[in-house]
């Protein structure tokens, strides 16, 4: 049905080139349900773009049919029989599902809405979708939207449709109706293209599976022939026989007896993390770990207040207390270093000196603002403190290396005194350098008293730091790891289900 041979995509020249892609080969047969799997950055995005004719390919050809197509637009997609529905719903709420399957395809003022509504009531009957052809959009549940955009593209007589995370904001019921629909369009002849972070879901609808890592392919499997641990292995580039155990630092039996800090009992949020029990002790360091998308954020976001908690109950210092939102969060000692600093943690166009006392600031109340002498005092304190590198205490935060402005929002939290820091990739996308200075700086921190929570996608970093490891898959926590089961072999087995996995 479709088949790449060599793609390639670079952003860049030169030294500050990136090679999304480079020589990516892979063929998807009619009647096809294909996953295409990866860690965060292996160029799954990039290539589902380059299918869709968001972004042109450097190199290679793209077949369909056994006939090579050029594809330079969505347009070019679309006439080639290659539809996508997102991660994000992209019809328009405001209208019914009969003007959303149809949008772009009838004659304005001289459209037959009888007609519509009638070939609509039709095409949901046919796919078994549960909407009527004159209910608004917004009406309908994101799974029944996710089926309208499916349903679109089928009538449009798509040969190739590419699902992006369409299951990442459903229940388990509502992804049980879209497998549904996906292995009926799989029975009429139509190739699907499954992009996920869940491994349950490759395993329960994929036929084969493509992995992808550094933006390269690492093999092409069927399902029934690769043991979950072995595609945890070659998505994160390590095979079981070459792991090596690092030893985490500081004392775990030391810790036993330590005062519990936070305790959570059946926290559960809005934003799909099944009920977890949690708790940390007085300088401990622990860490949510698992695959992107299995719910480590999510559950830091509950601890913090940062998305809508659902149930549950929380204790610090062994008082029960109530935390709904950030604010709370603070005024119990509680600070929160986002996943995405650019878009939850920095204020891009305020100097760095108010970006560290923004926390500080909010909890003093703003009818009490800081003096610029007191406000100057803290900044150069923290720049110090943490080899900060910036022309002056003036400088907009924005201006900074990426490494710099983590620093910068450690130095916030740091200035509002936590008893409890929830550190949420804090090393990402900066140097080698900088990184092992926030290791140490986390280790000060314990050995200091603080309680610290610390994720990362690189697991050899969450071994040198974490004595104690919660293991997730799915949005729900599925083991937890201390003492000598606390390496990378135990880990990986854990995310992909146990020794029989």
């Amino acid at each position: 049905m479709i088949q790449l041979q060599h793609v390639c995509k670079t952003y860049g020249e030169g030294e500050n080139a990136h090679h999304a892609l480079r020589n990516v080969n892979l063929t998807i047969d009619d009647g096809d349900v294909f996953g295409i799997i990866g860690a965060s950055g292996a160029g799954k995005s990039t290539l589902i773009k380059v299918l869709t004719g968001v972004y042109s390919k450097d190199e290679g050809t793209i077949s369909m049919e056994g006939t090579p197509v050029q594809i330079r637009t969505t347009q070019d997609a679309l006439k080639a029989g290659i539809s996508t529905v997102y991660q994000e719903i992209t019809l328009c709420p405001n209208l019914t599902v009969a003007e959303n399957l149809y949008i772009g395809r009838t004659k304005g003022a001289f459209t037959n809405w009888r007609k519509m509504n009638a070939d609509a009531k039709k095409l949901l009957s046919s796919l078994g979708i549960p909407a009527a052809p004159t209910q608004q959009l917004s009406s309908c549940s994101i799974a029944v939207q996710q089926m309208v955009a499916i349903a679109r593209a089928v009538d449009m007589e798509c040969k190739v449709l590419i699902l992006d995370e369409p299951t990442s904001s459903l229940d388990e019921q509502e992804v049980e109706k879209l497998f549904k629909l996906m292995l009926d369009l799989k029975s009429r002849g139509v190739g699907i293209i499954f992009v996920t972070h869940f491994l349950e879901q490759v395993y329960a609808v994929c036929d084969r599976i493509t992995v992808l890592r550094d933006g390269k392919l690492v093999g092409e499997y069927k399902i029934a022939e690769l043991p979950r641990v072995q595609l945890v292995s070659k998505m994160l580039g390590k095979e079981l026989g070459d792991l090596s155990e690092i030893k985490t630092e500081g004392a775990e039996d030391a810790l036993e007896n330590a005062e519990v800090v936070y305790e959570a009992s059946g926290l559960s949020s809005a934003a799909g993390v099944r009920p977890f029990d949690f708790s940390i002790r007085k300088g401990e360091v622990n860490g949510f770990t698992g695959l992107l998308g299995s719910g480590r954020s999510e559950s830091v976001r509950a601890i913090f207040g940062a998305d809508h908690v659902s149930s549950g109950t929380v204790k610090m210092g062994g008082k029960p207390v109530k935390i709904t939102s950030p604010l709370a969060a603070m005024k119990h000692g509680i600070s929160y270093l986002p996943e995405d600093r650019k878009r939850d943690g920095i204020i891009g166009d305020l100097s760095v000196r108010d970006n560290i006392i923004l926390a500080r600031q909010v909890l003093d109340g703003f009818f009490h603002p800081i003096s610029k002498a007191k406000a100057e005092k803290y900044a150069e304190e923290y720049i110090r403190l943490l080899s900060i590198k910036t022309a002056s205490t003036d400088t907009p935060i924005k201006s900074l290396s990426g490494g710099n402005q983590q620093k910068v929002i450690l130095a916030r939290w740091l200035l509002a005194n936590p008893v409890y820091m929830i550190l949420d990739e804090p090393t990402r996308g900066i140097d080698v350098g900088t990184k092992v200075e926030i290791q140490k700086l986390v280790l000060q921190l314990a050995a200091e008293g603080k309680s610290v929570t610390f994720i990362s996608s690189e697991i050899d970093e969450m071994l040198r730091v974490c004595s104690r490891l919660v293991v997730m898959r799915d949005r729900q926590v599925v083991g937890e790891l201390r003492g000598s089961d606390l390496n990378q072999s135990s880990i990986m087995k854990t995310i992909a289900g146990g020794e029989q996995a």
